[in-house]
């Protein structure tokens, strides 16, 4: 097939006078791409060096082959193949996707002249990426010098393509100098407007390299200047990106802002790999770095049009300032030591208390018999509103602790050696996060339940009816059994709605940042006349600091009030179980109708399993989108359990209880929701 298939190629190249450049490249790469079930290295290789044998044997083909690319490469535009592939277009992310979807449905006619859509209309499948990345460096090379491309058999070829990697470098340059004074970057930073910032900087010292490089060119016997000053330029200017985004964690960060700073990272990569190519020291080095930039510009063209990767790409940058969020705010969420152990403990008691209460609110607007969306209304003011009350009393759901440890523990892995956890750092920060949930959670259910069964009988005291009737204990308990009921599937939803609140939480702290809230409250016209500077300036910073974990607790409330309603409207057995109510409500049961003591224990059993898939659901979300966000990984998970195994052996009471009190141990005793 192969021999067949050259044959005809060639037959085609040689009397087919009708094909240009663009439709000469296509052919070939046609012949040369993999099929579905063939080795993609293996089989190009071959049919390279077959197309090589092939050449060698029939010289006048391959000089008019050569004559024929050449002259087309000598008159196409370049300009747009460096700067518009592979760079995030300054038409900005929701531009962007409309040009892209419009595109997709309706695209533009080919420029032949134009290197940019030669390269979309010679590599147009999706897959030739995968393909092109794998083949080595020499197997391009080889190519080349079968047909004589870019050979130095034609020294117009090789100035044209270097002026146009020389106008390319100036106008990425001038894009970087002009982002100066993009409004969102002096927001984070208004000192990048000064005359001597980096972004300025690096424009007048590649303005200055490119022209001392065209008269180097033009007269070789004068002294080359190196581009060595304007990288160590282009370094400030990744140094000054790297802190914008730095700042834009603490001053709010946007899709708008992440889609700029990508831009301008991706612009000076592209400038170093120009720079790389032009650089005449190492010829060999100057090979490579050209099919480097070959393969780059293959892989971007391949995503050129596609809507999934803009968006992920975005979201990604988006999620890492949300997730950052996240991760200082876990810190909170950890203990290391007894102080911070019981600290937790009694924040978990205080909430579990409000939970009590907030399950008998519930009871009891299930009792009037409204219609459902009245209730559902009802019974998410009540779930957001408590949560609410819980966090500004300062005490813990334990619940609401996994979508904040998950984002500390992606943070962790970040800052290890090649985005990849150190195996016995993460077993102990896992042991601390396991610790402190576990505490939590004791202290949630230690104290909902019998507060539960308390207000359960002083309720029939004083009322003279149980809090539940029959056919109520029946039900409460059939929703805690993972046997009969779905229990267990309710709490994932559960956990998935938790992971959803961490989102919000983070989503709302990261707006307080980027609108400056605390600011715009102090200075506020209405509140400068009704509250007094002292009043409005703790308003502020209560807000700045609790902004976000107010919003996602009272949407985590709704989250869970709707659930059943939906479920109810979709005719789906929908509903949420959480551990804190599942405990509170199993005390209120045991107000009604006291069991055995096997009989109590089970049940006590399907609560903590109904806690541990909230937790589990929930970390493992947010654990997720934390490392993609970052992204980092953990690496081998086998080294990352024997670590942790390891570590319970080694001290085996650590697994719940805090490590024995040193001198260093600080007292921390706070506890936030």
């Amino acid at each position: 097939m192969n021999e067949k298939s050259l044959d005809a190629l060639l037959a085609t190249l040689d009397a087919d006078d009708s094909l240009d450049f663009a439709d000469t490249l296509r052919r070939i790469v046609a012949w040369l791409r993999p099929g579905h079930s063939e080795r993609s290295t293996a089989t190009v290789i071959a049919r390279i060096e077959q197309l090589v044998l092939a050449l060698e044997e029939n010289p006048d083909l391959r000089q008019r082959l050569r004559e024929h690319l050449e002259e087309g490469l000598e008159g196409a535009r370049h300009l747009t193949l460096y700067t518009g592939i592979g760079l995030f277009s300054r038409r900005g992310f929701l531009r962007e996707f409309t040009q892209r979807l419009y595109e997709r449905l309706n695209p533009k006619p080919m420029e032949r002249e134009n290197l940019k859509d030669v390269l979309a209309y010679v590599f147009d499948r999706p897959n030739d990426a995968k393909w092109v990345a794998a083949l080595p460096d020499d197997a391009w090379w080889r190519l080349l010098e079968a047909i004589g491309c870019l050979s130095g058999e034609h020294p117009a070829v090789l100035t044209r393509a270097r002026e146009e990697m020389l106008y390319a470098l100036e106008m990425l340059s001038l894009w970087i100098a002009a982002e100066e004074l993009e409004p969102e970057l002096l927001r984070l930073d208004p000192r990048i407007a000064e005359r001597d910032s980096a972004f300025v900087a690096q424009q007048r010292e590649l303005a200055a390299f490119i022209q001392a490089y065209r008269a180097w060119a033009e007269d070789p016997s004068r002294e080359f200047q190196d581009d060595r000053h304007a990288r160590v330029l282009l370094d400030q200017c990744s140094e000054q990106i790297a802190s914008l985004r730095r700042r834009a964690v603490t001053r709010g960060s946007s899709i708008s802002l992440t889609h700029l700073l990508e831009r301008l990272d991706q612009t000076l990569a592209r400038i170093r790999r120009l720079l790389n190519v032009l650089d005449p020291a190492d010829p060999d080095a100057q090979r490579r770095t050209s099919v480097e930039l070959f393969r780059e510009l293959v892989t971007a063209n391949a995503r050129r049009h596609s809507i999934r990767s803009l968006w992920q790409e975005n979201v990604k940058l988006l999620s890492r300032s949300v997730t950052q969020q996240a991760s200082e705010t876990g810190e909170h969420y950890i203990t290391s030591n007894r102080a911070q152990y019981l600290g937790m403990l009694r924040s978990g008691a205080g909430a579990g208390l409000i939970i009590a209460v907030m399950a008998w609110i519930k009871i009891q607007i299930e009792a009037m018999g409204l219609g459902p969306g009245a209730t559902t209304v009802w019974v998410s003011l009540n779930y957001g509103l408590g949560f609410v009350l819980i966090h500004i009393l300062h005490f813990t759901v334990a619940t609401k602790q996994p979508a904040m440890t998950a984002a500390r523990l992606a943070a962790a892995i970040e800052e290890s050696d090649r985005g990849t956890a150190d195996p016995a750092k993460l077993a102990d920060l896992l042991i601390q996060v396991g610790r402190s949930q576990f505490v939590a959670v004791v202290g949630n259910v230690s104290v909902a339940l019998p507060v539960a069964v308390g207000l359960g009988w002083i309720y029939h005291l004083t009322v003279g009816a149980p809090v539940l009737d029959a056919a109520g204990v029946d039900y409460q308990l059939q929703q805690m059994s993972p046997f009969v009921g779905l229990a267990l599937f309710h709490a994932a939803i559960a956990g998935v709605w938790l992971f959803v609140a961490g989102l919000i939480s983070g989503f709302f702290d990261n707006r307080c940042a980027y609108l400056d809230l605390p600011g715009r409250l102090r200075g506020h016209p209405l509140l400068t006349r009704i509250l007094p500077e002292r009043a409005r300036h703790r308003l502020a910073n209560y807000i700045d600091h609790n902004y976000g974990a107010l919003a996602g607790n009272f949407f985590f409330g709704v989250l869970l009030g709707v659930t059943g309603y939906i479920g109810y409207l979709l005719s789906l057995p929908l509903d949420i179980r959480h551990v804190a109510f599942a405990s509170a409500n199993l005390g209120y049961t045991l107000s009604v109708q006291m069991p055995g003591v096997f009989e109590f224990l089970l049940y006590l059993m399907f609560v903590l399993l109904i806690g541990a898939v909230n937790l589990w659901v929930s970390f493992g979300l947010a654990l997720y989108v934390a490392l993609k966000a970052r992204g980092t990984r953990i690496g081998a998970l086998d080294r990352l359990l024997k670590a942790y195994g390891r570590r319970i052996q080694e001290h085996p009471r650590e697994f719940l209880l805090p490590p024995p009190e040193t001198g260093s141990d600080e007292s921390d005793g706070s506890g936030r929701n």
